[in-house]
């Protein structure tokens, strides 16, 4: 099997520890590797592009609700967006195979079309909508210009 990297900063948007209960149990794999950092900290995650030697990233890391982004904008395209391009940057860097993006259903938002569609039109109504169809572009951008293949699935809540 593979060696797999968890990445989590463990943010306060649901309470921590229900967070470290439920990745409790895989703490005692060998090839599981737990790092508390944040993908805003470019400094830290080459570091770990580095020592790890990644093949595949699957990011799902994100500031995530509708409602709280709508207080807390910036916050929301930071971690979203820069973070999101931090790792875009070191996945071409590094050369790796397969970047797997999560978005969200958000990115739907206004849309007036049943059922939704994967070419449909997109209007997000929230600054979270808005950051992970922006991280969707810069996905798809990556993916036109370097040639990096990603996949990208938008989940729905």
């Amino acid at each position: 099997g593979c060696e797999i990297v968890c990445l989590d900063n463990f943010n306060d948007y649901y309470n921590p520890q229900i967070k470290r209960y439920n990745i409790k149990s895989y703490l005692r794999e060998k090839r599981f590797n737990l790092i508390e950092a944040d993908i805003r900290d470019k400094d830290t995650l080459k570091k770990i592009f580095e020592k790890y030697k990644l093949q595949k990233v699957i990011h799902l890391a994100a500031q995530t609700g509708v409602r709280l982004s709508l207080k807390q904008p910036n916050l929301y395209v930071d971690v979203n967006v820069n973070g999101t391009l931090n790792l875009l940057e070191l996945s071409k860097e590094y050369k790796i195979k397969n970047f797997v993006f999560g978005s969200s259903s958000s990115v739907y938002g206004a849309t007036k079309e049943i059922p939704f569609s994967e070419e449909g039109k997109l209007k997000p109504i929230s600054p979270y909508g808005v950051s992970k169809r922006a991280g969707e572009l810069l996905c798809s951008t990556y993916n036109h210009l370097y040639n990096l293949s990603v996949t990208i699935l938008r989940f729905f809540t």
